[in-house]
């Protein structure tokens, strides 16, 4: 019996539950941080994920990312607590992340009071679903809490204690948050993350549009793209200037260079947008590195014979490039390998030849 003993205790000093779970009898400082993190089963932790995304999310949207993880990591300690004021003498682990799930909901209930919550309760075989606000279904729920924690104790299992101090604190916490200015502070610093300011004069410039002073709007834009000269918003209206002044030439230069930014951000669908518009405006000589990129964007969105004929277009174009042999190459590659068509190999030893030439 004494080495059976021994054993369980070194296997007990060792389990995830011993180390990392909240024990109110004999609690770790780690235990207050790892226990919300730990569940019993998949069930337990679904649960808890579920009402967290419920009741998170637009507290999230609201305090941003600095304020939101403190107030739960604070609030799951603050039910830790709390669970240990109702019981101190447990020695049964507790563990989930419901106790600072259960602040989420007394916060949601302070913040957002009159939001109506979607129910879908199942009872046996009948199934019945309702809207209610915040204000009358969460008091309800901490209520219950409250009743089953007064009446059960730990004797069912859940720390429901623990629920209600989660709950208390979240909506305290939610107060205080509005009433010292922290959430006005949080809304501030998103709008500045996630808010878009243009440039004066990109604003001149889609002024001088709409009133149609196409030559002034283009000097001004100009002389804006001299020090920004990837500003995207400034050659997307100075483009419009030069189609509205009938400046052909201007207008295709300038989708060119929309273009060649709008694949250097990756951007496939804008890019070749701006190629079609290249296209449909009489343009026919994309430069090479640019049309070459283009081609792989079509091949990666796997049409692949409108990326062969591109690619053969590329090599006539530009037959002593670099890129006209690539593109040869890639098109024959397309060509037998996903279109199961011979490809004219002709075609790939007169680029050689052109390519040959112009090196020497």
């Amino acid at each position: 019996m004494d080495t059976l003993a021994q054993k369980f205790t070194e296997l007990q000093n060792k389990s995830i539950l011993e180390n990392y779970a909240f024990v109110p009898a004999h609690p770790k400082a780690i235990s207050y941080l790892t226990s919300m993190f730990l569940h019993i089963g998949w069930l337990h932790l679904i649960g808890n994920m579920w009402f967290l995304w419920l009741a998170g999310f637009i507290l999230e949207d609201r305090w941003g990312r600095v304020i939101y993880p403190i107030f739960y990591l604070l609030a799951g300690i603050a039910a830790s607590l709390v669970h240990t004021i109702s019981d101190p003498s447990s020695i049964v682990p507790a563990l989930g992340a419901s106790g600072a799930v259960a602040a989420l909901m007394g916060a949601f209930l302070v913040r957002f009071p009159k939001l109506k919550i979607h129910m879908l309760w199942y009872m046996l075989i009948f199934r019945v679903r309702f809207k209610a606000p915040a204000y009358w279904l969460l008091p309800l729920w901490l209520l219950m809490e409250v009743f089953y924690g007064s009446l059960f104790g730990q004797a069912s299992g859940v720390a429901h204690w623990a629920h209600v101090g989660g709950f208390v604190f979240g909506a305290v916490a939610a107060l205080v948050i509005g009433r010292t200015g922290l959430e006005h502070e949080a809304n501030v610093v998103i709008e500045d993350k996630i808010g878009w300011t243009a440039d004066p004069a990109v604003v001149q410039g889609t002024e001088c549009l709409e009133k149609g002073n196409f030559d002034e709007g283009i000097a001004v834009l100009k002389k804006h793209l001299a020090v920004k000269p990837d500003a995207i918003d400034a050659h997307s209206i100075l483009r419009q200037l030069y189609w509205r002044k009938n400046d052909i030439q201007a207008y295709l230069e300038s989708t060119i260079k929309l273009c060649q930014l709008h694949v250097k951000a990756q951007d496939a669908e804008v890019a070749l947008q701006d190629y079609q518009e290249y296209s449909n405006a009489g343009g026919d000589r994309m430069p090479a590195a640019t049309w070459l990129e283009l081609c792989r964007m079509i091949e990666g969105q796997q049409h692949y014979d409108r990326a062969v004929t591109e690619y053969e277009h590329l090599a006539k174009a530009y037959p002593a490039e670099r890129q006209s042999l690539l593109a040869l190459l890639s098109a024959g590659r397309l060509a037998l390998k996903q279109l199961d068509r011979a490809f004219r190999r002709a075609d790939v030893l007169q680029s050689c030849k052109s390519l040959e030439s112009a090196t020497r």
